[in-house]
């Protein structure tokens, strides 16, 4: 499938006025609305588990087990849990009125947007577009989707799946490059949420700046991986090599290097070499269970990369399938190439450190991560590690899988992004928190008002202390 030409979309400036139209008829203010459209959705991704399965395998060569543990099934979770929890989350929120305000009540309401502008990256084209959708239809907005071309097979899916689920004025999908994009940038939405890379991120943070948009960017960089000396060497292998090479390493919050001491650095290569070949067998290009580059230029972009340091596994590449084996580099400085951008693929540097402190400094000393890993046995140094760093989330003795804690925000901070989602988060982002005071017309009281004379500063200090 080659890339949709602009032609093929619905008419942008159509679609917005009829979602605007369709927003201010206050239909999707009824939380039992909202339940209806997320069960309509529900219902077409289960009813589309093959096809999903199927697109992914055409984009990736995903294994069906990688497809619902990354995509569909943690989509299917949200849309359950926030059909459960939404009247709850939505819910007024009563906030304490402090004396001076008294007689009075205090209250949150939590009003959707208006349009929102949702853009997905290829990676995880499934999940990281549909599961901000759940949001975005939880707190009672309506939704322009914007596909990634390079995950073509799958962002035709979504196409069909929202057309044959939804009205364009409720949910829209837009397919194309650049030339989209361009399109889409100068109209005004409500809300723009967007996932993808930080140079991308920045062209949508212009285009919102224009009409003051607020946004919610879920970006990137470079997710550092410490394997302290206490850490048990062969768990933290076994989980640093599934969260590296899942999806071929094609994952924004995959451990992007490895900081170990020298001490036990042997040690951790030959657990991660073992990991591997348990995973992928001895001949991983043909494991059913390993995906694919997503396309030749990505290829080429981390072909490149197999040139730094010294392979201390894997190091295979081969274009005509798209395939780099799960690599591991060690002899890897910190001015390499590899160390100079987000790798995302199946490369794993491994750097040295003389102590955790100089870890902790090595990546205070570059843009905050989207994520930061650390295995240690230690409560003592996990403390540490959490209070002097910063980073979008973590994982302690493990990787991943605070994404998959719905009950978790997540998010970046600084370069790898601004703002949260997941369960009631999601709410809290597509929707304006709206303070609301409500005054009793009695007691009346006479001191705030002018001519301030006698008493009333004293009563009104009395009052605001």
């Amino acid at each position: 499938m080659g890339e949709v030409k602009w032609g093929d979309n619905p008419d942008l400036k159509k679609t917005l006025a009829d979602q605007r139209a369709f927003f201010r008829s206050g239909k999707t203010l009824d939380t039992a609305f909202r339940k209806e459209q997320l069960e309509k959705l529900y219902q077409a991704v289960i009813a589309g588990e093959e096809e999903i399965a199927c697109a992914m395998y055409s984009d990736f060569r995903k294994p069906p087990h990688e497809v619902y543990m990354t995509e569909t099934g943690p989509l299917l979770h949200e849309i359950r849990n926030t059909i459960k929890n939404l009247d709850k989350w939505t819910a007024p929120k009563r906030i304490r009125t402090p004396l001076m305000l008294q007689p009075g009540s205090s209250v949150i309401y939590r009003e959707p947007y208006g349009v929102s502008l949702i853009i997905a990256p290829w990676n995880y084209p499934l999940n990281l577009m549909l599961i901000p959708l759940v949001g975005a239809m939880a707190a009672g907005n309506t939704s322009i989707l914007k596909t990634s071309p390079a995950s073509a097979a799958v962002s035709s899916l979504i196409s069909r799946m929202m057309s044959g689920t939804f009205s364009e004025d409720y949910i829209a999908v837009f397919q194309g490059g650049r030339d989209v994009n361009k399109e889409l940038f100068s109209e005004k939405y409500d809300y723009i949420f967007f996932t993808g890379s930080p140079a991308l991120g920045k062209e949508v943070y212009r285009a919102a700046a224009e009409n003051l948009t607020p946004v919610t960017l879920e970006l990137g960089g470079k997710s550092p991986c410490i394997v302290a000396d206490d850490a048990d060497i062969s768990l933290s292998a076994r989980r640093i090599v599934w969260g590296k090479f899942i999806n071929a390493g094609q994952t924004c919050i995959a451990p992007d290097y490895i900081l170990v001491s020298a001490q036990k650095k042997k040690e951790l290569l030959e657990a991660l070499s073992g990991e591997m070949k348990k995973f992928y067998g001895n001949n991983v290009k043909n494991s059913s269970d390993y995906a694919r580059i997503i396309s030749d230029d990505h290829f080429d972009r981390l072909e490149k990369f197999l040139r730094n340091g010294k392979i201390a596994a894997g190091g295979i590449a081969d274009k005509s399938d798209r395939y780099i084996s799960p690599t591991v580099i060690d002899e890897i400085g910190p001015d390499d190439p590899v160390m100079q951008e987000e790798i995302f693929g199946p490369i794993l540097p491994v750097i040295t450190v003389g102590s955790l402190d100089e870890a902790v400094k090595f990546i205070n000393d570059r843009p905050k991560p989207l994520a930061l890993y650390l295995f240690t046995e230690s409560r003592k140094i996990s403390e540490d590690v959490i209070t002097k760093t910063s980073a979008g989330g973590s994982c302690i003795n493990d990787t991943l899988t605070h994404f998959a804690n719905s009950s978790l925000p997540f998010g970046g901070v600084g370069m790898s992004g601004i703002g949260s989602y997941h369960g009631e988060n999601s709410i809290r982002t597509f929707s304006h928190e709206r303070s609301v005071l409500k005054k009793s017309k009695y007691f009346d009281f006479s001191f705030r008002y002018a001519p301030y004379s006698g008493m009333k500063l004293k009563i009104i200090k009395f009052f605001l202390k």
